[in-house]
């Protein structure tokens, strides 16, 4: 799996919560640390809902990510 990770190569945003249940956060920081040119973005005291609980810091990055 690593190595399909590994061959992605348009940059690529990983976000999650800190206490996401159903991803577990140590996988997204595997995740992130498998995708070359991958940002990471783990949001404290947020799980499922973590867009919901940050929209104007989530809205920051992606259009930071996207260079707008």
């Amino acid at each position: 799996m690593s190595a399909r990770l590994e061959a992605i190569r348009q940059p690529t945003l990983v976000a999650n919560g800190e206490n996401y249940v159903m991803v577990p956060t140590p996988n997204t920081h595997l995740l992130a640390r498998h995708i070359p040119d991958s940002k990471l973005i783990i949001y404290p005291d947020a799980g499922h809902a973590f867009i919901f609980q940050y929209p104007l810091e989530f809205a920051a990055e992606v259009n930071a990510f996207l260079g707008k």
